[in-house]
């Protein structure tokens, strides 16, 4: 079965998604192949924000740039893989130790380093950080999107590392040219 690769793409949850997990979700796949999908949820933030996680984590959020930039963001559910796990997805050309190289300048980064960079020198400047991560097995994700649980588009950076969370959702829908509100639950197959 031939698949058509949704790397660098968004999944909008249909309004019938039955998934707590994803219900009214935005995720960005970050590796999709015949092996599966990885994707992070990007529109679920935690009652957490950085500062609390570098100290959980026990690496310093210096004063000036790093905690004006990173201080205040709030750290995402990512999906229910791994939740106790972070994941930085980040808008730069630095390989990190454990880095997804996604585009030419979007990566997936589960190491340390990264956070240790972004405590002492506040870069990379743009970064969403999650707890988990989404994944589907072989295949499961072509079902879900012949069941139509999923609408997708080409994402957009400037979703991902410059909207407000509340409004990525509907900024993704833009860009297919519908609003949540009109979504229908269920739909037919030709």
């Amino acid at each position: 079965m031939e698949i058509t690769c949704l790397a660098n793409h968004f999944l909008i949850a249909m309004p019938a998604m039955a998934d707590p997990n994803f219900s009214r979700t935005l995720t960005y796949i970050c590796e999709h192949n015949v092996d599966g999908a990885l994707g992070i949820v990007v529109n679920r933030p935690l009652d957490m924000s950085l500062t609390e996680l570098f100290n959980r984590v026990g690496i310093p959020l210096e004063e000036g740039e790093p905690k004006r930039r990173f201080g205040g963001l709030p750290v995402h559910s990512g999906g229910p893989v791994q939740t106790d796990r972070g994941f930085v997805l980040n808008r730069s050309t630095t390989q990190w130790q454990s880095s997804l190289r996604v585009t030419d300048e979007i990566a997936l980064a589960s190491s340390r380093d990264i956070l240790q960079s972004m405590g002492s020198t506040g870069e990379p400047g743009e970064v969403l950080v999650t707890l988990g991560y989404a994944g589907w097995a072989a295949g499961q994700l072509e079902w879900e999107l012949a069941q139509n649980a999923w609408l997708t588009v080409e994402a957009d950076p400037r979703i991902l590392f410059e909207l407000p969370v509340e409004e990525r959702l509907a900024a993704a829908l833009q860009q297919l040219g519908v609003n949540f509100a009109n979504l229908s639950g269920v739909a037919g197959h030709a």
